[in-house]
């Protein structure tokens, strides 16, 4: 990685909400071990992106950090990585 190229953080996620404005509500789930019992659970995420590819509701998409867009808005889709089935 050279000096002026920033490594940038992506996350896979689920779109749960298109009904805003060029935004998209995804929902990040990852597992976990707890930390007494040592069973995985799973924990979620619900994160807001600006959306300019048009994803919809049931998709699988890339998201990344970028700097902040609005009050709730730090992340971008960069990839719809599988449609939602109609």
């Amino acid at each position: 990685m050279s000096d002026n190229q920033k490594q940038v953080r992506t996350l896979e996620g689920r779109v749960t909400s298109n009904k805003m404005n060029k935004t998209v509500t995804v929902l990040i789930e990852r597992q976990v071990q707890h930390w007494l019992l040592g069973k995985i659970i799973r924990r979620s995420t619900k994160l807001h992106a600006q959306d300019d590819l048009g994803a919809n509701e049931g998709d699988l998409v890339r998201i990344a950090e970028c700097r902040p867009l609005s009050k709730t808005k730090h992340h971008r889709v960069v990839e719809i990585i599988t449609r939602a089935s109609v």
